[in-house]
């Protein structure tokens, strides 16, 4: 007799929490460019406080430059 049913997957609420360790460990696999995207996932929970102005993370730019991701202020495109 074949089994055809499907194995069922938790969901991720359910799955264990990665250790403090396993993050910096898969952190540090990662390419520059997967960083540069994490960067920009994470920046939108940030607030940066420069000379009494507040700005979003999401306001700037993250590129990769050689060795080292560059953060930019964005620049707004007129019409």
């Amino acid at each position: 007799m074949i089994n055809f049913a499907k194995k069922k997957t938790l969901p991720q609420s359910y799955k264990p929490v990665l250790e403090g360790s396993e993050v910096i460990d898969l952190f540090a696999r990662l390419t520059l460019y997967q960083q540069a995207a994490l960067m920009r996932l994470l920046s939108r929970n940030t607030v940066l406080n420069v000379n009494g102005e507040q700005y979003m993370g999401y306001e700037f730019d993250y590129e990769v430059e050689g060795a080292v991701i560059s953060v930019s202020q964005s620049v707004e495109e007129s019409d």
